[in-house]
């Protein structure tokens, strides 16, 4: 008798809250037989332990969550549960080939670009800091090189003039899920599609660091303020102001000015107008030290806006 996707013993492997929704489609159509995400991080000012998303999701249904913290040393356990497929997406680590190649039909990714442009840790904050007007989904055959196996399916959407990290990561989480949905059977009944990628047309991105998040105002306001929608809701870009450093939420793009590259040469009541390479980067969304995220306009209540004007972003004091 045919295995049919009901029958599919699945390892789940994924971590942020982009996994989240393909986890609970594969709950429903198929027999997760373990989830596999990082372990717990400790979380704010009081560094509460906290579990992953997909680790709170998969308990919440009952599923056994297994958080190794080098999966290559540590995969056995995986193996010991006989899957069919292992699927990933956003996990975290490297997956070792001995699992790639265990399960019948395959280890598979779902990846937040449209390979082979966007390889690695940030294809949507890269989509997203490049200025790209479209972006996608890529069901992909894992192998031993970073996102690069063959491709299974792919989709593409448009990235809007709005979309944060926030915004697109959650409609690719679903495209991805429903992609996922659809292609299973596919897989499945062995006729699905197995397309080599072109390796001369990849990109590759890495994983942002706490050093990479401040704004550079030698960039011009354009770039700056996809860089400002590409770390939000997190981890945030960020400014020093008067040596104290604020997070950044919201900006628009403005007109040219004089100033000094990253001068506060305007204040306004609900925003404050920043010189760049071009033209200029008005702030209007913000998140001061040891503060919560305001808009500028609620931050100058209690705030002597006058003295903004004039500073110089980021220097040291």
């Amino acid at each position: 008798m045919s295995k049919t996707v009901k029958d599919l013993k699945v390892v789940f492997m994924g971590t942020p809250e982009f996994s989240v929704p393909i986890l609970e489609s594969l709950i429903e159509l198929t027999d997760v037989v373990l989830v596999v995400s990082q372990p717990d991080k400790e979380v704010g000012r009081k560094r509460v332990l906290t579990p992953s998303p997909v680790k709170k999701c998969a308990l919440e249904h009952g599923i056994e969550v297994y958080t190794p913290k080098r999966l290559r040393d540590e995969y056995e356990y995986i193996l010991n549960k006989k899957p069919d497929v292992i699927i990933t997406a956003a996990y975290g680590q490297i997956v070792p080939k001995q699992m790639l190649i265990y399960p019948d039909y395959g280890c598979i990714n779902v990846h937040g670009s449209l390979l082979p442009k966007y390889r690695g840790a940030s294809p949507i904050q890269s989509a997203i800091m490049n200025g790209d007007k479209t972006t996608g989904i890529t069901l992909m055959y894992m192998e031993e090189g970073l996102d690069t196996g063959n491709i299974i399916h792919a989709k593409e959407i448009p990235i809007e003039d709005d979309d944060t990290y926030g915004t697109l990561s959650e409609k690719l989480s679903i495209l991805g899920r429903d992609l996922l949905v659809k292609t299973l059977p596919v897989i499945v009944d062995g006729e699905n599609f197995d397309i080599p990628q072109n390796d001369d047309e990849a990109t590759s991105t890495v994983k942002i660091k706490r050093e990479d998040e401040r704004l550079e105002f030698n960039k011009t306001a354009t770039e700056l303020h996809n860089f400002v929608r590409a770390l939000n809701p997190r981890p945030l870009a960020n400014i020093l102001v008067n040596g104290e450093e604020w997070k950044v939420l919201t900006t628009e793009v403005g007109d040219s000015v004089d100033g000094k590259l990253g001068e506060v040469v305007e204040v306004n009541k609900d925003s404050f107008v920043v010189a760049c390479k071009d033209s200029s980067l008005i702030v209007k969304k913000i998140k001061p030290a040891g503060k919560k995220e305001m808009f500028v306009k609620d931050f100058f209540n209690g705030f002597n806006k006058e003295s903004l004007k004039g500073v110089v972003l980021n220097e040291e004091r």
